[in-house]
């Protein structure tokens, strides 16, 4: 199975952006660190498993805890591209596409026509169908805009 690379995770923790205490997220939903939404269990308890550890975070997390969150979180988004893709990923692909799913959620990318495109060897038209990903209530936002267009860089090996 393959995994983000470093770098990979570097840039995604750059786009996504990186908050230490708990902030409603575009969708008002309660998130901390690099993305993480918190769990009805998690905003219950306060308390996050990170590594296997119990970690409190009414004060905030750390660097560190909010990296290890997120390689926990990429787990689930690694596994639903490398077993969602049937043609052969180079490292810098499978990081954008890991971008991708870690954003609109593995639901979305199981469904997306990005996914049945690139599943017949249609590499190239990968760019255009994330474009079509940068929409939130029918106009299209910058932020993420701009975030496919980081993806669609790093799928053609120039980031």
């Amino acid at each position: 199975m393959m995994q983000m690379s470093e770098k990979g995770k570097e840039l995604l923790a750059q786009w996504e952006g990186t908050i230490l205490h708990v902030y409603n997220d575009a969708v008002g939903l309660p998130t901390i660190g690099v993305g993480h939404l918190l769990t009805r269990d998690e905003l219950t308890s306060g308390k996050i498993y990170i590594q296997g550890q119990l970690v409190r975070y009414a004060n905030g997390l750390t660097q560190q805890q909010a990296l290890d969150l997120l390689g926990q979180d990429l787990d689930k988004f690694e596994k639903v591209v490398d077993e969602s893709v049937t043609v052969d990923l180079k490292q810098n692909q499978f990081d954008a596409l890991v971008s991708f799913a870690f954003n609109v959620g593995a639901g979305a990318f199981k469904d997306s026509s990005l996914l049945k495109v690139l599943n017949k060897g249609q590499y190239d038209a990968v760019p255009d169908q994330l474009r079509r990903w940068a929409h939130a209530g029918g106009r299209v936002v910058e932020g993420l805009a701009n975030r496919r267009e980081n993806e669609i860089k790093l799928w053609n090996g120039r980031i």
